[in-house]
């Protein structure tokens, strides 16, 4: 009989151990996949917008010491295709186009712009201000992360890129001014991506820098858009 019960107890013992190693191994594997989990999500897929952003060096602006809008020339043609920056972002982005006569199609006299900034449609008419050609990325802005140390050419080249050229609803833009993703977004939600994107797109290809709450910003309108990568023009 005290056989028997210390055979029962040294079972229950055994079974005891069983159990402990059981859930400490459950543990480990809750919490290492926990682990891979957490570090899949916090690593951006190659190719991505949020990858191409780790790539961009973070510091403070610089002081806007120096600059002045004509130290970029805008509104030139550097394609050499005979129209002028201005008049081929107009051409890319306006629906039911009118060119002034003799121009080759070149000179947008009137259209209708799906507005990317406000969701909405404007209506195009030369000599009217409702429709402005924005810099995704604003001159003065650039000035503030690298671009004051830059050539006249290449400052030439950034300001008529059309990768950084968008047609858009004039009071937004003016709203803008200079702003980055930490002060200024578009209104429509939707394309918000697809701004902060090309905005990343512009300053990698530069060498332009962001600053730290520019980034958090970044980030965040990119957490719901993880797989997002930009146009290139």
């Amino acid at each position: 009989m005290k056989s028997a019960l210390i055979r029962g107890r040294r079972f229950t013992r055994s079974l005891t151990m069983i159990t402990l190693v059981l859930v400490i191994s459950t543990g480990l594997l809750t919490i290492t996949s926990a682990t891979a989990t957490t570090a899949s999500k916090s690593t951006p897929k190659k190719g991505t917008t949020a990858a191409l952003l780790d790539t961009l060096v973070v510091k403070g602006k610089a002081p806007k010491t120096g600059y002045s809008r004509s130290s970029f020339s805008h509104w030139r043609d550097p394609d050499r295709n005979g129209c002028d920056a201005r008049n081929d972002i107009l051409k890319r982005d306006l629906i039911n186009i009118v060119f002034k006569e003799d121009t080759g199609e070149c000179k947008a006299i009137s259209g209708v712009l799906n507005d990317p900034y406000s969701g909405t449609s404007i209506q195009f008419t030369l000599g009217k201000s409702e429709v402005d050609i924005d810099h995704v990325v604003a001159l003065s802005h650039a000035w503030q992360v690298g671009a004051f140390q830059w050539s006249d050419a290449k400052r030439l080249e950034f300001a008529n890129d059309p990768t950084n050229l968008l047609a858009v609803s004039a009071r937004l833009n003016r709203q803008k001014g200079d702003g980055d993703a930490a002060t200024w977004l578009p209104p429509a939600k939707s394309y918000r991506c697809a701004y902060v994107s090309r905005q990343v797109v512009v300053k990698e290809k530069y060498g332009l820098w962001v600053t730290a709450p520019e980034k958090a910003q970044i980030k965040r309108i990119l957490e719901g858009c993880p797989n997002f990568s930009a146009p290139t023009s």
